[in-house]
């Protein structure tokens, strides 16, 4: 059953206050549910409640106990959820009142998931806490769309970059993107594709360095878009991608080749980038 947070009170009436419950901050991976953990799958079947956001996928959460109350904090246009510092004592109150809790996060808690914050206010408060981790974004997404993040012929690194930072705008480091050897992976970066695109060219990365810009990744309505770094705002505009979605940059989207992938529907390749 989903609750609305705004009807949390009597939910939060301790069961027995002698006895606090546990927080997992679980993994949900990037969408497709055979990729959850064994153990993510146990606990999803075992929680009293469930805490969750919005790219935790319906096929995710059909997996949750019949008997389990799933609590939606996530954020997306219009509305807008819990604060992190709410959610941070959500967590905090439900365990406080002997609830076994599951905090379920798209992808992996700890890869730009907020999971190290929900885990410091959880140990602070002396609640038991117990991370559980996931297939992150970059991971799922780029081995459902047949990219190999570190093929060693042209990627001898690889970078994960949130492309939100504190202040919206993405905090692009030119000393560190500078490399030519590197995948870099840009999360929430949609938005920002056209300062990525123009800040990573000033940087001296090449226009023609292949994008591929991987939406709704490892789920049936998966789509994956190829551009180039110059070509990126403009795919973004025509193509509207929506979120989520993820930006891998770097000569190692060369390999990929629909054909060569497990069938998604609207799957669709946007250039002719040759191929090593």
């Amino acid at each position: 059953m989903t609750i609305a947070i705004n009807a949390l009170d009597k939910l939060l009436a301790p069961e027995n206050a002698s006895s606090p419950g546990k927080v997992w901050l679980v993994g949900a991976g990037p969408g497709d549910v055979e990729l959850l953990t064994v153990k993510a799958l146990r606990l999803l079947q075992r929680a009293d409640v469930v805490v969750y956001d919005r790219l935790v996928s319906e096929a995710v959460m059909a997996e949750v106990a019949s008997s389990a109350l799933c609590i939606d904090v996530g954020k997306q246009p219009g509305h807008h959820g819990l604060k992190q510092a709410q959610i941070n004592q959500l967590l905090v109150d439900l365990a406080a009142s002997g609830r076994n809790v599951v905090r379920l996060k798209g992808g992996d808690p700890f890869i730009f998931g907020r999971g190290g914050e929900e885990m410091v206010s959880l140990q602070q408060a002396n609640i038991v806490c117990e991370v559980v981790p996931g297939i992150t974004a970059a991971v799922g997404c780029a081995a459902a769309s047949g990219i190999p993040l570190t093929h060693r012929d042209c990627a001898q690194s690889l970078r994960f970059i949130t492309g939100h930072g504190r202040s919206g705008e993405p905090q692009l480091d030119a000393a560190a993107l500078t490399a030519t050897n590197q995948t870099l992976v840009f999360y929430m970066g949609l938005s920002w594709s056209r300062v990525i695109s123009t800040r990573l060219r000033e940087y001296g990365r090449s226009a023609t360095t292949p994008v591929a810009i991987i939406e709704n990744g490892t789920r049936q309505n998966q789509r994956v878009l190829i551009t180039t770094l110059a070509g990126l705002p403009e795919t973004v505009e025509q193509q509207k991608p929506v979120s989520p979605s993820l930006l891998i940059v770097g000569d190692v989207v060369r390999y990929y080749r629909a054909d060569r992938v497990a069938a998604h529907e609207g799957e669709m390749a946007m250039s002719e980038i040759a191929a090593p």
